[in-house]
């Protein structure tokens, strides 16, 4: 299964379905959690989807699991590489030529990766402004405030946004030096005394840049301004913080009146968080559960949409995506019940695994996918037409048309799963086919649905005996007489088993047959436990060296019974 759910992955890699392939994969890792090659692959698809983090987890998982694997070096090299860790990228690819020096793939890695570490550790592009990194410190708008001047300028909106625009992008101060207020700002920051610009400079659009600003008498300096008020950046950044305290307290209530059972509160609380700071998605995720505990499961779903798509904004952790995503789809589980219609919970649900692996999220997919199972077999059933099915199965069978009556049995189960005839026929089926597995699976479901139906014994007693387990067959038989004491058919069975076990303790079998026997015997675990028992080891040994204390032992029905499935299977004669 693992193998399958690999190759699946693979082919879903190759298509470029890397959300696909990361499904896969993950199902695969479930199922054999110890392979090193699946953490490689998934490790892969979280790379081309850019999920770096994700992939440099499960590049570390496939080096610990397999050191000596060049191959996990490379993974663990481009997921460095991918979150701009280039030494780190570096040390992995020539970790990785160590154990395979001729590999290409791991060479061309490492080229990439140098060119980058020697572009990280370079001189600045050429054009970057010397200027670009004072505009990156802490202190930059407390300098700016500090200074009467600019100061002032801090109340001109288009300035505030050149000072932030700037912080971004150091290099667009080479944009801005045009402008007078700049070069007083330069000034300030690196704490050289510049000309001060009148107020005709620093009003200038963009489109007077080319007129030239008039001039001071050298000797005259300009009237200092009066001190505005405290930087409207400061203030903003303050109450950002206020915001989001406040928020966090909203959160607090909502969460005492969600475990108090207070929906309406609750949903006011988190209602006034999101309008605080719409910076966290838990608010959206959190009253979409009070609407799903409410019953109000379109609300849910929409505030999930809502902080899914918010989330992919701000670059949330991928685990609070996948929440909402895992509440979503509960929500849809629950409009089903009505609809009839899993499937969008199903797609959501698996949505949510390829954010994040959560066992919950798992058992809530596969509660959905059997739930649509359940509800498609419920639609599907009907009795009369499984009535039919099986009369027609029944013409076949006579005819010896034993693939075409199998047929006709399964699409009479598939209309009552419940009717054990239809098993005992597919059985029948099935033994002339010589699919015995699939005959005793079905004689035994057969005689799970109804336990005195004697066919379901013969059916099974017979497929025992073809497969020569004769003990077997023969406890199966017997069970079926309690029920049935005069079944003939059943009588015959006991008989056939019992002279097949005769023939066995004579020694009246071929060689072959004997070793054949034996092998079959020694594969089953009831055979093994006996073997390995220790007092049935001392009672063989005493068969042999000591046939006084050997008839002491066969007064032991428990004893007894463990000897003759010895004998039945022929691993032990009787003479």
């Amino acid at each position: 299964m693992a193998e399958d759910a690999k190759a699946k992955g693979n082919a879903a890699f190759a298509a470029g379905r890397f959300d696909e392939a990361v499904r896969h994969f993950s199902e695969a890792i479930d199922l054999a959690p110890a392979n090193h090659v699946l953490y490689s692959n998934r490790s892969a698809a979280y790379a081309s989807l850019q999920r770096y983090d994700a992939a440099l987890a499960d590049a570390r998982k496939t080096v610990e699991l397999k050191p000596d694997w060049a191959k996990g070096y490379g993974r663990l090299g481009a997921a460095h590489l991918g979150l701009s860790d280039a030494e780190q990228a570096v040390a992995a690819y020539e970790k990785g030529l160590e154990l395979d020096p001729a590999n290409q793939a791991l060479k061309a890695g490492l080229a990439d990766a140098r060119t980058a570490a020697s572009r990280s550790r370079g001189p600045p592009p050429q054009g970057a402004s010397p200027f670009g990194k004072i505009f990156q410190g802490p202190e930059l708008w407390a300098k700016l405030t500090a200074d009467p001047t600019t100061r002032s300028y801090l109340q001109q909106p288009d300035f505030v946004k050149m000072i932030q625009d700037i912080q971004k992008n150091p290099n667009n101060i080479n944009m801005y030096l045009s402008d007078p207020r700049m070069m007083q700002v330069i000034g300030v920051l690196l704490n050289v005394k510049m000309r001060a610009p009148t107020d005709e400079m620093a009003s200038e659009s963009p489109e007077s840049e080319q007129a030239k600003p008039q001039q001071e008498p050298a000797k005259k300096a300009p009237e200092p301004e009066p001190e505005p008020e405290p930087m409207e950046v400061a203030e903003e950044e303050t109450g950002a913080k206020r915001r989001k305290a406040e928020a966090l307290k909203e959160k607090e209530l909502g969460n005492a009146a969600y475990k108090k059972k207070d929906f309406e509160t609750a949903i006011q609380h988190y209602t006034l968080a999101m309008e605080l700071d719409d910076g966290d998605i838990s608010y959206l995720t959190n009253r979409a559960a009070v609407y799903l505990e409410m019953g109000k499961y379109q609300e849910c779903i929409k505030d999930c949409d809502k902080a899914v798509e918010r989330g992919r904004e701000l670059h949330s952790d991928f685990k609070m995506i996948a929440r909402a995503l895992t509440r979503k789809g509960t929500a849809l589980v629950k409009l089903a019940k009505c609809s009839k219609d899993y499937e969008p919970a199903i797609e959501t649900f698996q949505k949510a695994l390829t954010e994040h692996r959560n066992p919950d999220t798992l058992k809530k997919l596969n509660d959905a996918e059997r739930a649509k199972k359940e509800l498609e077999q419920q639609e599907y059933f009907d009795p009369k037409i499984a009535d039919e099915e099986r009369e027609k199965g029944n013409e076949l069978f006579k005819q010896q048309k034993y693939p075409e009556a199998v047929q006709h049995y399964t699409e009479a189960l598939k209309r009552n799963p419940k009717d054990p005839k239809v098993y005992s026929n597919r059985a029948a089926c099935y033994t002339k086919l010589g699919a015995l597995p699939e005959g005793l699976k079905d004689a035994e479901k057969c005689i799970d649905l109804d336990p005195s139906f004697s066919k379901g014994y013969t059916r099974k007693g017979a497929v025992q005996f073809f497969m020569k387990e004769y003990d077997k067959a023969l406890e199966t038989y017997q069970e079926g007489l309690k029920h049935d004491p005069n079944n003939q058919e059943l009588m015959d069975g006991v008989r056939s088993c019992i002279e097949q076990i005769n023939k066995t303790n004579r020694g009246d079998i071929s060689p072959e047959e004997l070793k054949e026997r034996q092998a079959k015997a020694m594969q089953d675990p009831e055979i093994q436990n006996i073997l390995t028992d220790p007092v049935m080891r001392q009672v063989l040994i005493d068969f042999q060296e000591n046939p006084k204390a050997a008839q002491e032992h066969l007064k032991n029905p428990q004893v007894m019974h463990k000897i003759q499935k010895l004998v039945s299977a022929g691993i032990v004669q009787m003479r």
